[in-house]
């Protein structure tokens, strides 16, 4: 072997180590994301939009971070967010004071400027924090151009965008290592920074307490009281989540994140930065459930126009303004521990046949809720041509496999069309009732075995926790038998320690091949709710729900054994579900869908 060849680069901060996935935190307005680690550094954020190249990088070994922490290294960490928002408060207790930094980005966002704010207090004592400005355009390629003090105002050139940072005034900036400075506070005191990168012409003033105000009415306005669900707290933080991933193009990006490990060096990590017309479907559903809102607005409208744009040729996953999803190529960067930096999407390139299912039973949920649009429409009568003349194509499913007749896609492309006759009059909802029909009834030639329990694909007899999906939607409807036998089983196979996995890896335990589904574990308190175990349901929930780090962040999946976060962050489809089942097994009534 050749060990120059195969060693990786060594990470461009290496005074900015990473931490386990469950210990960070998301800033997000709909345009981008930010992680911030427990010593208060944004380790993480691509500008000015979600799919563009990272400022800092520090998270996948690019460099580039922002930093704002106590200098005292003897001290604890916690935090929090507050409720209904994105505005995380980072808190260290040291051995004589409490210091506090609140950071969010502001809203409401622009496509093309980043305002991130940073407030600084002091609760108890007396403190001094470090403030550390290091941008690393281009995933750490490029360094910044020109940094130069204008008045109280740092300003540069970072890879295309203009950088201004006020409130750091009396900081030095030195070429290889960026902004260093610090800040002394007594108690009660405060501090603000405001950071903005920008493609804009005009340089607005950055004033920190009219862009806190106008950030803190923005969440006040989108995110709906939740005191009447199941898990109130936990379900405004997800509608919080949503809408912090959810775009003003309106796609709704997976996660956060790139290349954070599913398995460490499996070479399982991809690129979530990008909008899947599966799981904006999910989130239009979930928040369905709960009553109109401006998030199900935007999954109809980014939905109906992708479903318009390219028809039979729809692609699983899109940028958040439409575009395509770039081609999938590997960075040089070290990226996360036991991960490989890639960014673009492979899937996108996929026929996927459930796409087509999941978003019939979105725009017919938005006739329900009389949102329904002429262009939404002609979207429904696309996506049923699409699906009259694919059905029988093998594809990809839900897990973005091999193509193959999946049970899963027929079954949920079966309940779009149903949900839709039932929602519109007419011949259009006469010709999906009858496609409906012939769908199932070959679909349960194929895939039903003689016990009555579904098949995982026309030629595999494995269990599919994916099947989940349609029995909590209604398909097959509740009172068919096939039901419970395949939820039984699915539980019985898949099932450990209260968690669910997707199927079973040949010759290896559940668990070793990858950690715990909670898309999964969410889908089967649906399934049990639709079902009528109730019981079951909130078990399923509750085990499920705490699956996630202290931030109540959920990643895609969930390691058991070391109860560690696996994936990107935070996993937008996972928080979609919490929310249905809050809604599903809350007390409030239940909203059509």
């Amino acid at each position: 072997m050749n060990e120059k060849a195969d060693k990786r680069p060594e990470p461009m901060d290496g005074g900015c180590p990473p931490w386990v996935l469950r210990e960070y935190a998301i800033l997000a307005d709909g345009e981008r994301g930010a992680l911030v680690d427990p010593d208060g550094r944004i380790v993480w954020l691509c500008a000015p939009r979600w799919h563009s190249d990272a400022v800092f990088a520090a998270l996948v070994g690019g460099g580039g971070y922002f930093g704002a922490e106590p200098d005292d290294r003897w001290r604890v960490w916690g935090g929090y967010y507050e409720d209904g928002t994105l505005i995380r408060v980072s808190r260290w207790v040291t051995a004589d004071s409490v210091i506090e930094c609140r950071d969010a980005l502001a809203m409401p966002a622009s496509e093309d400027r980043v305002v991130l704010l940073r407030r600084m207090r002091v609760e108890r004592g007396a403190g001094r924090l470090r403030i550390t400005l290091h941008p690393r355009p281009g995933f750490g390629a490029d360094r910044v151009r020109d940094p130069r003090l204008e008045g109280d105002v740092w300003t540069a050139g970072a890879g295309g965008l203009r950088l201004r940072l006020a409130g750091a005034q009396r900081a030095t900036w030195d070429p290889g290592s960026g902004l260093r400075g610090e800040v002394r506070l007594r108690e009660g005191e405060q501090h603000d920074l405001v950071l903005e990168l920008s493609t804009r012409a005009d340089a607005p003033r950055l004033d920190a307490g009219q862009l806190w105000r106008e950030t803190e009415e923005a969440w006040q306005r989108v995110v709906p009281d939740c005191s009447g669900l199941a898990a109130p707290r936990d379900a405004r933080h997800a509608y919080a989540v949503l809408r912090g991933l959810t775009s003003s193009s309106g796609g709704m990006v997976a996660a956060a994140t790139t290349s954070l490990p599913e398995r460490a060096n499996t070479g399982r990590s991809y690129d979530y930065r990008y909008a899947w017309v599966r799981d904006q479907a999910y989130a239009g559903l979930a928040v369905a459930t709960h009553g109109p809102h401006e998030l199900l607005d935007s999954a109809v409208r980014f939905t109906t126009e992708r479903i318009l744009a390219d028809g039979d040729g729809l692609h699983p996953a899109y940028t958040v303004d439409g575009g395509p999803v770039p081609r999938e190529h590997k960075l040089p960067l070290t990226g996360y521990p036991g991960g490989s930096d890639r960014i673009g999407n492979k899937a996108a390139a996929q026929f996927q046949l459930d796409a087509f299912g999941e978003a019939l039973q979105l725009l017919a949920t938005a006739a329900h809720h009389d949102r329904l649009t002429p262009e939404t429409e002609r979207a429904i009568t696309v996506a049923v041509d699409a699906v009259e003349r694919n059905w029988t194509r093998p594809d990809a499913g839900l897990w973005e496999l091999d193509d193959r007749w999946w049970t899963q896609s027929r079954l949920s492309v079966v309940c779009g069309l149903r949900r839709v006759a039932g929602a519109l009059r007419g011949r259009t909802a006469q010709r999906c009732a009858d496609l409906a029909d012939v769908v199932f009834a070959e679909t349960r030639r194929r895939c039903l075995r003689p016990d009555g329990r579904w098949r995982r694909a026309a030629d595999d007899d494995g269990p599919e926790a994916a099947l989940l999906t349609p029995l909590a939607r209604g398909c097959p409807p509740a009172d068919d038998p096939s039901n419970a036998i395949t939820r039984r089983y699915i539980e019985d196979e898949l099932a450990e320690d209260g968690y669910l996995y997707r199927f079973v890896h040949p010759g290896v335990p559940l668990g070793e091949a990858e950690g715990a589904f909670l898309f999964c574990g969410y889908t089967m308190a649906l399934a049990g709710d639709h079902l009528g175990d109730r019981t079951g349901a909130l078990r399923w929930f509750e085990r499920t729900r705490a699956a996630c780090g202290p931030s109540g962040l959920f990643a895609e999946e969930y390691d058991v054994r070391q109860r560690q976060l696996r994936g990107n962050l935070p996993q937008a489809f996972v928080h979609a579900l919490l929310l249905e089942c809050a809604v599903r097994l809350g007390d409030a009534s239940v909203l059509p869908v």
